[in-house]
């Protein structure tokens, strides 16, 4: 009689099994609440965020609109362009070097908004 070799195989990656457990939880139902240190996270990085993305905004638009003077300032034979692109051009400069005191008073009305939840969160973490 013949015998029957029966062997059992196990692989084991605990890398898989992390992969798993993250494309999992894309899916899993979302019914965790949020930690006081994660809401403190959420509203020290809500301080700056909106004032930046105006800024950037602003920076970018007023350079686009420098770019534009200096092109009609440095056309050739169309000396009537020349005012309209040095005015053009200093409105543009204008607004660049507006948008970084523009970020810094946005930022520090909105720190000065947030400033009490936030004391109230750290004082609360802190015990």
């Amino acid at each position: 009689m013949e015998e029957k070799k029966q062997t059992f195989t196990y692989t084991y990656s605990a890398k898989e099994k992390k992969e798993i457990e993250e494309i999992r939880s894309k899916y899993a139902p979302q019914t965790k609440e949020e930690t006081s240190m994660e809401r403190l996270r959420r509203l020290d990085k809500s301080a700056t965020r909106g004032a930046a993305v105006l800024s950037l905004i602003i920076g970018i638009l007023s350079s686009l609109v420098m770019g534009v003077g200096m092109c009609c300032a440095m056309l050739p034979g169309w000396d009537e362009y020349f005012a309209l692109g040095i005015v053009v051009g200093a409105l543009g400069i204008i607004g660049v070097i507006s948008a970084y005191p523009l970020y810094n008073f946005m930022a520090r009305r909105k720190r000065k908004l947030l400033a009490p939840e936030i004391m109230r969160l750290s004082d609360e973490l802190m015990k």
